[in-house]
């Protein structure tokens, strides 16, 4: 799919292999400029320095309290879970 977009990753972390989970989620997502969630069909905008860490924390990660599959990190923008319509809106549609 990213392919398909043309966008290339730089690094990609098995999330069944490597947890990201607590201090370690909030220190990635805490450096994003912007922080995008897709829930469903909606999505939700966070500003990671000045919106509640618990709050995104929330959001971000699963069940299991690991980081949300897939997260992507494309310079200071962080896109967290799957939305059709964010993955358009951020990645372009190819």
């Amino acid at each position: 799919m990213f392919e398909e977009k043309g966008v290339i990753l730089d690094q990609v972390v098995e999330a069944r292999k490597e947890k990201i989970d607590g201090d370690a989620a909030w220190k990635l997502l805490s450096g994003a400029k912007k922080l995008v969630v897709g829930r469903g069909k909606k999505s939700v905008v966070f500003d990671p320095a000045t919106d509640d860490r618990e709050e995104i924390l929330k959001v971000c990660t699963g069940r299991t309290g690991n980081l949300r599959a897939p997260t992507l990190k494309i310079g200071a923008l962080i896109l967290v879970g799957y939305n059709d319509e964010m993955y358009a809106t951020y990645l372009g549609q190819g």
